[in-house]
């Protein structure tokens, strides 16, 4: 007899989005204390990981975007194991649109472009600063890197 089926992990995709010389960030509050994701969101059944992110990153933030390349794969799986994410983030190139001055996702605070060397003093979810950096600093090519899992502490 097959064991039963559990829920598997949910599969996330996030942008690494640069205006100008600035990061694009979304600022979501738990706990009263603000923390920041890259824009991006669940993939539905059926759906691309490319359709996903650029759907989302419509709906998020205004913006139209081409995907790039992959540069960052990590799990997220909370302590008890109850909640299990895997994190695909692309490098996005914006093509279009315009950022929302109030977007209509009630759990984002807001949308900021930030310089990306402050990027590790910020409590970014999951917590991939450095190899975000890594990717988007570097005068060659970064290949995605699997990270392994990564939790944030409440």
């Amino acid at each position: 007899m097959a064991a039963p089926a559990s829920e598997g992990p949910r599969i996330r995709v996030a942008a690494v989005i640069l205006v100008g010389d600035r990061l694009l960030l979304v600022r979501q509050r738990k706990g009263g204390k603000p923390y920041y994701l890259l824009p991006g969101g669940g993939v539905d059944r059926g759906e691309t990981l490319a359709a996903a992110l650029q759907r989302e990153i419509r709906e998020e933030t205004g913006l139209e975007c081409a995907v790039g390349e992959p540069i960052v794969i990590n799990d997220t799986i909370a302590p008890l194991g109850d909640r299990h994410i895997v994190n695909i983030t692309f490098r996005a190139e914006m093509t279009g649109g315009r950022l929302l001055e109030r977007p209509t996702d009630p759990s984002i605070e807001g949308l900021e472009l930030i310089e990306p060397r402050t990027l590790t003093q910020l409590d970014l979810r999951p917590p991939i600063a450095g190899a975000i950096l890594e990717a988007i600093t570097s005068d060659s090519p970064v290949a995605a890197r699997y990270l392994g899992p990564v939790w944030t502490e409440e």
